[in-house]
Parts: C-alpha cells; sequence; structure tokens
C-alpha cells in the first residue's frame, strides 16, 4: 500500500531536515495521511493501546531499575523500599506490576482480532508472524520481571519453569542437567540467577521495541485488514489516518487508561498472589505453585500431559504452533464474519482458553486433570484440523462487491456533492 509522498516542507528549516533526514517526512506519510479502510471497528484500536502499554512499562521499568538491587540478600527489601521509601514508587511498582497484566491483555484482545478477522492471510504472513515473536518475547520478558520480586511464588516459578529443560535428559542423557545448570549459574537457583534474570528483563523490551518497529512496517506495507477481509478497491474506501483514527484510538485508549487507573489505584494486588508479599524460601515449597494469570492457559497445557518431555514439547508447541497459522487456515475467506461453520469452532476455542486458564490456576489432579488434558486436546486440534478441514468443505457466505457495500447496501455509495447555501437578495434602497 505504499504511496507518494505528499509532505510539503513549509519552512526553510523543515526543507534543510528533510533533505538530510527525513523524519517528518516519515512520521506524515505513515502514521497522518495514511490511508485506512473506513469501516474499521474499536477492536483495531488495541494495536495502538498496546504500543501505549509498551511504551509505560519501559518508562516505568527504567526508573525502577535505578532502586532494585539484583542479589538474593536485597532483592526482596529492595522492591519493599521502593514502595515504601522511593518518592512516588509505590504508583511506579504497581504501574508496571498492573501494566504487565494490562499488556497480557490488550495482547490476547489483539490476536484473538487478528485470527477472527483471518488478519494473518496473505499478504499479511510477515505481519502475523512478527506478532507471534512479539508475543514470544512478552511471555518471556514477563517471566524474567516476575522472579525479581524474589518472594516465594517468584523464587518457586523460576525452579519449577527453569527446571523443565532437565526433561531433554530423556533425549541426550546429561544435556539437559547440563543447560539448567547453566541457566541457574550453579547447582541451584541463586544469586548468578537472579543477575542474569534482572539483565534480561532490562534488554528484552528493547528487543520488542525494535520488532514492533518492523510490525508496524510490515503492516504499512500491504495496510489494514478490516471487518469484511475484503482489500481496498477505491480511494473513497479509505480515509487519511489522522484525525479519523487518531480520535477514535485516543478515546479507545482513554477508556483503558481509566481501566488501567482503577486496578492501580483501588487493587494493585487483586492480580497477584499474596504469597509474594513472603521472602523466598529455598527450603519451604509452597503449597500450590502458580504463574502469573496471563501464563496460566499454557501451564494447564504442560500440567496436563503426563510425560515431562511431552508436557515440555506440549507448553513450547501451544505457542509455535501459531507461527504457522496462515497456512493451516486453509479458507480463501479472511473474516470468520462469512464463515458460519468456522464461527462455532473459533467460539469454542475462545472458551477453550478461558477454561485452561481456570485449570492452570487450580491443583493437577481428579476433574481438573481429566478437563485438562481434554481442553488441550482441542487447544491443538483447532489448529490441526479444523483450521485446515473446516476450510476445505465449508461454504462460505456471499461477501459483499466492497468494505462500503457491506455497510450501505448493494451498488455503490452515492457521491454527495456540497450544497451551495442560498444567497440572499440584497434589499433594496427605501426611497
Amino acid at each position: 500500500m505504499a504511496n507518494p509522498s505528499t509532505y510539503e516542507p513549509s519552512t526553510g528549516i523543515e526543507k534543510w531536515f528533510d533533505e538530510r533526514l527525513p523524519i517528518p517526512r516519515l512520521m506524515h506519510d505513515q502514521f497522518l495521511v495514511f490511508p485506512t479502510p473506513r469501516n474499521l471497528n474499536y477492536w483495531w484500536t488495541f494495536g495502538g493501546i498496546l504500543t501505549f502499554m509498551l511504551v509505560s512499562q519501559i518508562a516505568t521499568g527504567v526508573v525502577l531499575a535505578m532502586n532494585y538491587v539484583a542479589t538474593p540478600d536485597h532483592a526482596f527489601d529492595s522492591v519493599e523500599h521502593i514502595m515504601r521509601d522511593v518518592n512516588w514508587g509505590w504508583l511506579l511498582r504497581y504501574t508496571h506490576a498492573v501494566g504487565a497484566s494490562l499488556f497480557f491483555l490488550a495482547a490476547y484482545v489483539h490476536s484473538l482480532r487478528g485470527l477472527y478477522y483471518g488478519s494473518y492471510k496473505a499478504p499479511r504472513e510477515v505481519l502475523w508472524i512478527l506478532g507471534v515473536l512479539i508475543l514470544l518475547l512478552m511471555i518471556a520478558t514477563a517471566f524474567m520481571g516476575y522472579s525479581l520480586v524474589w518472594g516465594q511464588m517468584s523464587f518457586w516459578a523460576v525452579t519449577v519453569i527453569t527446571n523443565l529443560f532437565s526433561s531433554l535428559d530423556a533425549v541426550v542423557p546429561g544435556i539437559g542437567t547440563r543447560l539448567v545448570q547453566w541457566i541457574w549459574g550453579g547447582f541451584a537457583v541463586g544469586g548468578p540467577t537472579l543477575t542474569r534474570l534482572y539483565s534480561l528483563h532490562y534488554f528484552f523490551p528493547f528487543v520488542i521495541a525494535g520488532v514492533v518497529v518492523l510490525h508496524i512496517w510490515a503492516l504499512h506495507i500491504p495496510g489494514n485488514n478490516n471487518p469484511t477481509g475484503i482489500d481496498v478497491k477505491s480511494p473513497r474506501e479509505a480515509i487519511p489516518f489522522h484525525p479519523y483514527y487518531t480520535i477514535k484510538d485516543g478515546f479507545a485508549l482513554a477508556l483503558f487508561a481509566l481501566f488501567f487507573a482503577g486496578f492501580v489505584f483501588y487493587a494493585p494486588n487483586l492480580l497477584s498472589h499474596p504469597d509474594n508479599y513472603i521472602p523466598a524460601n529455598p527450603l519451604q515449597t509452597p503449597a500450590h505453585i502458580v504463574p502469573e494469570w496471563y501464563f496460566l492457559p499454557f501451564y494447564a497445557i504442560l500440567r496436563a500431559i503426563p510425560s515431562k518431555l511431552f508436557g515440555v514439547a506440549g507448553l513450547i508447541g501451544s505457542i509455535a504452533i501459531l507461527f504457522f497459522v496462515p497456512w493451516l487456515d486453509t479458507s480463501r475467506v479472511r473474516s470468520t464474519r462469512y464463515r458460519p461453520i468456522y464461527k462455532w469452532f473459533f467460539w469454542a476455542f475462545v472458551a477453550t482458553c478461558f477454561v485452561l486458564g481456570y485449570l492452570g490456576s487450580q491443583p493437577p489432579d481428579g476433574v481438573y486433570l481429566v478437563l485438562g488434558r481434554i481442553f488441550t486436546a482441542y487447544y491443538f486440534l483447532f489448529f490441526l484440523l479444523v483450521m485446515p478441514v473446516v476450510g476445505w468443505i465449508e461454504k462460505p457466505k456471499g461477501l459483499p462487491g466492497s468494505i462500503t457495500e457491506s455497510v450501505l447496501g448493494p451498488g455503490e455509495a452515492p457521491t454527495a456533492s456540497p450544497k451551495r447555501a442560498p444567497q440572499r437578495r440584497a434589499p433594496e434602497p427605501v426611497a
């Protein structure tokens, strides 16, 4: 969707700068006058919300890092020092902690929107792959950040998750144990482990920011998808991004910020585990180790598979399979709106993700274990069986001829010509 630039420098300084480093031209063409389908709904606003959340996490994280001490003896106390002694430290820490949860909430909504409207289909395969890569980097970053609190739940979550690499011993004897010891920096989770996690947690957000730039670049080559899944066929079907979508995205962002502030000021610990306010104790294992809520579906998949090696394979595969979605879906129609059979399977998949999240928070025994295996099976069957098979056998509904036809009805939308205001006759002079 590349278009010739319409940027015209208005001053001599702008012209001089544009000839040497055309950043204003780039911003003008890619974020102001960029042609955008006129029928985008509010589900598309989560892209801007995610950008805001990334900036928020980096900004608060950098300031928190100035006061954090990455040693086993002082990590927990330094977090409490930030909360009690640093000016506005409580606000920074709660904004960062709650922000991680809402960052994932927006990312999951954004991903499900892409799945529903077929935003992964050609020519947007690279756009989708970069999005999944961002999600994978977010998961790694959040896990390492969660460990820095060095409370009971953080410490044992690190111990359990890093120890999963020892399952490779079943493939090559000894290699998994060596890998775990290399990650730990010793024979148990300790100071070297914390230092490495701290360093990588600081580094990864900037990697995410770089991949986000590539993600936006990949979006601006083919242009936005839209709820109909039909390509823009006429200049009349697109509008400039500014002011139309900047106003719309700004309104959605304001509502999301109010939702965000509600958690920060009134329920900052609602999404956290109370055991994390107990200092880490290597000699006392919590009765029930659970990760943060945004990891629970993947945690349920890990525990649903009895073999440790295959459980780890299922955990990794539950994310890796997303990279292949553009080729697993065989339907020629993008939007689920016009796919009556697939729509039922899609909403069953959404329900499966919620149920797996709940099961991940429960003990892995009894009915919870049975249900975990059933829903884990459907999670993978949705991608490996439903997507390819339903795409072959399904007869989709008739697609509209254009993105405006789905709103205005069949036929080309009439072009409204501006009406000329009635002119008043000048009053005749009074004799």
